[in-house]
């Protein structure tokens, strides 16, 4: 129950920075946006939520553990066959499909393919590298690195099938 707690410091943090900060800024500029940058949000506190958390209260114990460097071999697990390297592999690419069909539409231009990717390598390559800064349990690995931004790009080439589609949706809410 104890841990429980970590996590709820973490998302009631999250919670008071949505709502007093983005929600005002991001209603002033329509329900269009006020939607898409929620829901970008909303995933990227799931995100932090499977990957980093609890956060805060970790913060005063980040030195009490050695850092481990970032496994740079990629996709050793799989090649050796250690562990459940498939579902680590699926979820990773998975965890970041949202991202590359969100951030294109938390932009007013067109956002292009690279700039997608590239965020999505330094949303990546941030949580790997905080990983095991914030939990000595963790590690960071070039596989993940590797399937994230797999998963940024299958989510950018979804969001570009969908686009008249998804910019309709977004003009009716204009609308209204």
């Amino acid at each position: 129950m104890k841990y429980f707690y970590k996590y709820v410091i973490d998302f009631v943090a999250l919670g008071i920075l949505y709502i007093f900060i983005f929600y005002k800024r991001w209603k002033s500029k329509g329900k269009d946006t006020l939607f898409i940058n929620t829901t970008m949000y909303i995933y990227l506190s799931f995100v932090l939520y499977f990957t980093l958390m609890p956060i805060i209260t970790s913060l005063p114990f980040i030195l009490n553990h050695p850092y481990d460097p970032m496994n740079l071999v990629p996709f050793i697990d799989v090649l050796s066959g250690r562990g459940d390297f498939i579902r680590q592999v699926g979820l990773n690419v998975i965890m970041t499909i949202p991202f590359g069909f969100l951030f294109p539409l938390t932009k007013k231009e067109n956002s292009k393919f690279l700039k997608t990717v590239l965020y999505c390598f330094l949303l990546s390559l941030s949580i790997e590298l905080l990983q095991p800064l914030i939990n000595g349990f963790r590690s960071a690995d070039i596989t993940d690195l590797i399937t994230n931004v797999t998963g940024g790009i299958i989510g950018y080439i979804v969001y570009f099938i969908f686009r008249p589609l998804t910019n309709k949706v977004l003009e009716f809410m204009k609308d209204k």
